[in-house]
């Protein structure tokens, strides 16, 4: 039986500020911003290529923002993916290669609530996918 990761929730204190963010400057999908009422409204994005998506949401989804730590995307070209980030204004740190084998290399980054996010290199397991 496969168990697979569907959603990582994301708390945040400004959906639309959030979307922005995740949608332009990260390029994940919008896969759907529905509004419940004037208290309820939840939003699903994915990133590109990945079979996991992120949600976050008002009144729905409970959480500190800013409290998420340590997520990680794996890209297949990691220079490529942090030049992405800084040319749509993503603060990015440096990469660090913690090791010469494959998967031994990362970049970090943080949302506008402080969210931590780790992007990890792994060559070997590339599907041909980009990073948009």
């Amino acid at each position: 039986m496969d168990w697979t990761l569907e959603v990582v929730v994301v708390p945040v204190s400004d959906l639309d500020r959030s979307k922005r963010f995740y949608s332009e400057q990260l390029g994940f999908t919008v896969d759907h911003d529905t509004t419940f009422s004037e208290d309820a409204r939840v939003l699903q994005l994915t990133p590109p290529g990945s079979g996991c998506s992120i949600v976050m949401g008002k009144g729905i989804v409970k959480g500190e923002p800013g409290s998420l730590k340590g997520v990680q995307l794996v890209v297949s070209d990691l220079e490529k993916a942090r030049a992405q980030l800084l040319e749509r204004g993503v603060e990015v740190g440096e990469i660090v290669r913690m090791n010469e084998a494959d998967g031994g290399s990362f970049i970090f980054f943080d949302d506008p609530d402080g969210n931590s996010w780790a992007v990890q290199e792994i060559k070997a397991r590339a599907t041909g996918g980009e990073w948009k």
